[in-house]
């Protein structure tokens, strides 16, 4: 079998192609470049992928971790040669299940596979197992460890051992150990322990028959009493019974007619409430919160009337305070401005006497000073004229002296007459009176404004008592038109409520009273129904008669038992000729069985005495073949191998004495002995010969080693396809030239 082509939208890859050559093909690719993610798509395709699977911390499941990049649906084709033929397998979604779709059809027939299914596919290509090919055919970096498993260690210990795969150690063991256990095990199970079982019981049946015959007359009379009881039981019983159905039936006629009167009341309130329809329930409770509401208003509007009244008091009072002669009609700020210009109009008076008293003065003074000069000047010099000249100024300034007394006291009596207007001695009492004034202008203002205020929200209290009065009127007419007023509006609405709800109780008493009577029925009752009393009147109570009935009914049914067990034994034993001829035959076959399984144990220890030392040298062809390839890969460093029923690798050098565990190698030679053993498996155990995928396998081989890995790669690729897939260049360099090698870049 060999790949000729492979498509993959898987993981990373979208609508993606490889096409290997028949050998050997090189793949290169840089890390992430997609390398892994084919080798996984080609053991996908041919094994399916676990859709069972769940993510762990630190792990995704195949089904989540190769979903693809692109978001297109996971989806893939493989062509094969496979016999001689070619055909194409492809695997897509179906539903929601990824690699849920699959077929398998001859490439250019397109005819389907007999025989090939999805479950199938990879086992019948390969003719091994997902597990065996995973740890074999299946290379990865840092993945060469091989560790056996219950199938791959089947395989290589038949192999090793007969040459064919259809025997091992593990069968034959198995088969004894199944021969063995078919005749001694359990009870259950084995044949010794149920020959020993049936022997053991034909004795003891024998040791019976004697006793048998008395203890089945002793329960034939037990028996007969308690059927004589159960039936009087049975009686008395009844006679309960027939009591109750009596009761049950009474209480059923009063149930009836207690029905028929709830009936009877409902019909009547249906039709009181058809005669006078009535608004529904939600609308009537609205109605009666109008009317709710109403009283709220009419409370509203009586303490608004009577605030009103009390803020016209007081705005009388506060107007009446404003009254003041000294300020006629004025407002206060009136008042204030008035009261302002006569207190200036007073300083400026005041002022005004103040300097004509000084101008008075000085002149009065200046008139007699000028006076006494010319005087003296007369006298001394001038004569007459200077006396009758000091004469005339002095006149002149007296007579000014005395106009500027008399304006002062003319400016001084205004300014007194300004205070005494208003009846203060001041100016600053004169503002403070204008103040005060003022101040009561203002109260009386703020108490008018509030009684407007006020009046407006009673005005307005009282037009929506008026609507409401109205709108409530005009809701209850149709149902009550004689209601004038507000006490009978509630009245008819408490009279409508109260209909609806007597007729919700009346209808839920006729639907209890009726369910009442159908509970009866499912009891039994029937009514007119008369109960006759049989005989025996009941000497004990209902629930005591059934007790002691169930008492007997259980007792009965454990004697009728034990009786049919006993006669069922005594049908079952037989004569005591016949049973003792049966003990006997037991008894011989039970000594062959117990021959036989002493023998088989004999053949087990037989058979693991032969497979430890089987065990010991472990597969010499796997041990041969794998140090012929160590041989190779070593460049014949290491020419011999020792593997373990683990296949745990020792390797010893070509002149040493002890073999070298791999725990003790480089991790180069480690990886060349577990690709040897790869290699050597691959031979072994998988008979179809599918290619082989190594991914970075060889990528801790040093330069020499690596050309002869390479070297016997290529040799074995004449038989077996090969896919190498790597990020270095070495591989391409060593394998330059080298004939049927096809290279390939991702």
């Amino acid at each position: 079998m060999r790949i000729k082509s492979m498509t993959a939208t898987f993981g990373k890859l979208d609508h993606a192609r490889l096409e290997p050559g028949p050998g050997l093909t090189l793949i290169h690719a840089p890390n992430e470049g997609g390398k892994s993610t084919w080798a996984a798509f080609w053991r996908t395709m041919l094994y399916g992928i676990d859709t069972r699977g769940r993510d762990k911390k630190g792990y995704l499941a195949d089904k989540n971790h190769y979903q693809p990049w692109s978001g297109a649906p996971m989806e893939g084709e493989i062509t094969l040669e496979y016999e001689g033929r070619d055909i194409t397998i492809r695997r897509g979604p179906r539903g929601n299940t990824p690699f849920g779709a699959f077929s398998a059809v001859y490439t250019g027939t397109q005819e389907p596979v007999p025989g090939l299914t999805a479950s199938n596919c990879g086992e019948l290509l390969t003719g091994v197992g997902a597990e065996v090919f995973s740890r074999s055919a299946f290379l990865g970096d840092g993945n060469l460890s091989l560790t056996t498993a219950p199938e791959l260690e089947r395989r290589i210990a038949a192999l090793v051992t007969s040459g064919e795969e259809d025997v091992s150690f593990s069968q034959a063991m198995d088969r004894l150990k199944s021969w063995k256990n078919r005749r001694q095990v359990n009870k259950s199970v084995g044949e010794i322990p149920k020959l020993e079982g049936e022997l053991a019981q034909i004795r003891e049946s024998l040791d019976q028959l004697g006793a048998v015959a008395a203890q089945t007359a002793q329960l034939e009379g037990e028996r007969a009493a308690l059927v004589r009881d159960q039936e009087e039981l049975s009686r008395q019983l009844e006679a309960h019974r027939a009591i109750a159905r009596q009761k049950l039936s009474d209480r059923y006629a009063q149930a009836e007619e207690e029905f028929q009167s709830a009936r009877r009341q409902l019909d009547q309130l249906e039709a009181e409430r058809a005669a006078h329809p009535v608004p529904d329930r939600e609308a009537l409770k609205q109605a009666q919160g109008e009317l709710q509401y109403l009283k709220v208003l009419e409370e509203e509007i009586k303490q608004g009337s009577a605030a009103l009244e009390e803020r016209k008091e007081t705005a009388a009072q506060a107007k009446e305070a404003v009254r003041d002669e000294r300020f006629p009609n004025m407002t206060g700020e009136e008042a204030a401005a008035k009261a302002a210009a006569d207190c200036a109009g007073h300083q400026i008076a005041s002022e005004n006497s103040k300097r004509l008293k000084k101008w008075h003065l000085f002149l009065h003074f200046l008139g007699v000073l000028g006076f006494t000069a010319l005087v003296f000047l007369g006298i001394s010099q001038m004569g007459p004229l200077f006396i009758g000249l000091g004469g005339g100024f002095y006149i002149l300034l007296v007579s000014v002296s005395l106009w500027a007394l008399f304006r002062g006291k003319t400016a001084k009596k205004q300014a007194e007459e300004i205070l005494n207007r208003y009846g203060v001695q001041t100016p600053e009492e004169l503002t403070a009176l204008a103040q005060g004034y003022r101040e009561r202008c203002q109260a009386a203002d703020k108490a008018a404004h509030e009684v407007e205020v006020i009046q407006n929200a009673v005005t307005q209290r009282e037009a929506k008592r008026e609507a409401a009065r109205a709108g409530l009127l005009d809701f209850v007419h149709p149902f009550a038109p004689e209601v004038k007023d507000m006490f009978g509006c509630s009245a008819a609405l408490s009279r409508a409520l109260s209909i609806d709800h007597d007729l919700a109780l009346a209808r839920e008493r006729a639907e209890e009273r009726r369910r009442r009577l159908d509970d009866l029925a499912a009891q039994g009752a029937k009514p007119g129904e008369e109960a006759t009393l049989p005989l025996p009147v009941p000497t004990a109570g209902l629930e005591e008669t059934e007790r002691a009935l169930a008492r007997t009914g259980e007792q009965l049914e454990q004697i009728t038992a034990q009786l049919n067990q006993v006669r069922g034994t005594l049908q079952a034993m037989g004569d005591p000729a016949a049973l003792s001829a049966q003990a006997e035959r037991l008894e011989e076959k039970l000594a062959r069985r117990r021959l036989e399984c002493d023998a088989l144990t004999a053949a087990m220890d037989a058979l693991t005495q032969a497979n430890a030392q089987l065990q010991e040298r472990f597969s010499p062809e796997l041990n041969r073949l794998t140090g012929q390839y160590m041989a190779r890969l070593t460049q014949e460093k290491y020419p011999a191998v020792t593997l373990t029923r683990e296949l745990e690798g020792f390797v010893r050098t070509a002149d040493g004495v002890l073999p070298r565990a791999a725990l003790y190698l480089s991790r180069g030679t480690a990886d060349q002995l577990y690709l040897a053993l790869r290699l050597a498996v691959c031979q072994l155990c998988l008979p179809e010969k599918p290619p082989i995928l190594l991914d970075d396998a060889l990528a801790s081989f040093d330069d020499s080693r690596l050309e002869a890995a390479l070297e016997l790669l290529w040799e074995l690729s004449g038989e077996q396809q090969l896919l190498l897939f790597t990020c270095q260049k070495r591989e391409g360099e060593v394998l330059a030239g080298t004939p049927g090698v096809t290279k390939l870049t991702l």
